[in-house]
C-alpha cells in the first residue's frame, strides 16, 4: 500500500487531491494541515511521498523540501501550484522536489505525476546491487515510441545510477524526471507532432492524437536515439527524435516564474532544474542534457 501525506492549509484543496488519489485502491492519503506538522508526522506515518502546497504557515513549502532533501532524502516531494507561488515553486524545485501540478490542472494530470515520480523513486531505492564496481557505462538505445518503454528505459537507468553510486539519490531521482520529459517531448512533440496547445485545450484529445499516429505514417515508424554515458564524473543524456524539429531560440523562458502555471514548457522547466546543462541543436530535434557529480562551480 503506497502512503501518500498531502500538505495544505486548505481544507477545500486537501479534500480535493486526496479524492482524485484515492480513486486507486492501492494507495492511502493522509492529511497534515502545514508543512510543520506534516514533519512531526513523518516517523509515525513514513510516507512514500509528499504532495505540498507552498504557501501554508508555520513551515511553507519551501522550507518542507528543504527540511525533506536534508532529512529524508529517499522521499520524493510533489508541490501544488497555483497564483501567486511561482517564485517560490522555481526556488522549491531547484532546493530538491521531484515534480509540480498546477493546482487548476490537478484533475487531469496529478495521478499521472504521482505515479511517474513513485515508479521513478521506487526503482532506485529497491534496487542495490554489486555493480558499484562499475567505473562507467556507455550505450545507446533506440526507441519507438510507446511511453510504457520509454518509462522502463528511464527506470532501467535509474537503476544503473543506483548501482553505480552515481549522485545522490536526490539527484538521481531528478535527473530520472528530466530524462523522462525529453523522452516523452521527442515522442509527442517531435516523432508524433502532437501540439503541447492541444493539451492545454484538450487533455484527453491530446494524447488520443497520439495514440493514433502511433499507427499512421510517417510517424509512427519515427524512432528516438537516446546516447548514455554515465562515470564517476556524472551523467551526459543525448534524445534525438526523427521528427521536423523547431527552433529553440522561440522556447519561452521556462525559469521564468510567470510561465509556470502554462503547461506549455513544463517539461523544459524541469529539464532546466535539474540538470547543470541542456542545450539543443539547431534543428531543435536533439537534446543534450549533462549533469556533474561536482558543480563545476566548486572546482574552480
Amino acid at each position: 500500500m503506497v502512503t501518500v501525506l498531502i500538505v495544505d492549509d486548505s481544507a477545500f484543496d486537501r479534500k480535493l487531491a486526496g479524492g482524485l488519489l484515492t480513486k486507486n485502491s492501492e494507495w492511502q492519503v493522509k492529511y497534515a494541515e502545514d508543512g510543520a506538522k506534516a514533519l512531526a508526522m513523518l516517523d509515525e506515518v513514513h510516507p512514500d511521498l509528499i504532495l505540498t502546497d507552498l504557501q501554508m504557515p508555520e513551515v511553507n513549502g519551501l522550507e518542507l523540501v528543504q527540511t525533506v532533501k536534508a532529512e529524508h532524502p529517499n522521499l520524493p516531494v510533489v508541490l501544488m501550484t497555483g497564483q501567486g507561488s511561482e517564485t517560490i515553486a522555481v526556488k522549491a524545485l531547484q532546493e530538491g522536489a521531484a515534480s509540480y501540478v498546477p493546482k487548476s490542472s490537478l484533475s487531469t494530470i496529478l495521478h499521472e505525476t504521482i505515479t511517474r515520480v513513485l515508479s521513478i523513486a521506487g526503482e532506485w531505492a529497491r534496487k542495490k546491487t554489486i555493480m558499484e564496481r562499475m567505473e562507467s557505462f556507455q550505450s545507446r538505445f533506440v526507441m519507438g515510441n510507446d511511453p510504457n518503454l520509454l518509462m522502463a528505459l528511464v527506470a532501467h537507468l535509474q537503476t544503473i545510477l543506483t548501482d553505480m553510486n552515481v549522485l545522490s539519490e536526490s539527484d538521481r531521482l531528478r535527473c530520472g524526471v528530466a530524462l523522462e520529459e525529453a523522452l516523452l517531448n521527442a515522442s509527442y512533440h517531435g516523432n508524433l507532432e502532437v501540439s503541447s496547445k492541444l493539451r492545454e485545450t484538450d487533455h484527453a484529445q491530446y494524447y488520443e492524437l497520439a495514440r493514433q499516429r502511433t499507427e499512421q505514417e510517417p510517424y509512427g515508424n519515427r524512432v528516438i536515439n537516446i546516447d548514455v554515458k554515465i562515470d564517476s564524473d556524472g551523467l551526459r543524456y543525448v534524445v534525438k527524435d526523427e521528427g521536423p524539429g523547431f527552433d529553440p531560440a522561440s522556447l519561452p523562458d521556462p525559469t521564468d516564474p510567470a510561465n509556470l502555471e502554462r503547461p506549455c514548457g513544463r517539461g523544459v522547466l524541469l529539464m532546466r532544474t535539474f540538470m547543470d546543462k541542456v542545450e539543443y541543436n539547431p534543428q531543435g530535434n536533439e537534446v543534450t542534457m549533462v549533469k556533474h557529480t561536482v558543480p563545476e562551480t566548486a572546482t574552480k
